[in-house]
């Protein structure tokens, strides 16, 4: 699959925790580094992710804000 979006983070799933409605999934991309999405059940369903899996994180934002 061909995607336009340059910042691919490739991991491997690390936690799945599932709410009512969507799943916080946790991905380690190395050297001490985790990333975390939060996406639908049915989407964790659908691709199949579960702890131990490779999984890439795809992020495509005009705008990332982090406060402290």
């Amino acid at each position: 699959m061909k995607l336009s979006a340059r910042n691919q983070l490739k991991g491997k799933v690390v936690g799945i925790q599932e709410g009512a409605v969507n799943a916080i999934v946790t991905i380690d991309i190395g050297n001490g580094n985790v990333i975390t999405a939060d996406i639908t059940i049915a989407a964790v369903k659908d691709l199949g992710l579960a702890v131990g899996k490779e999984a890439t994180a795809v992020v495509k934002s005009t705008s990332v804000m982090v406060l402290v």
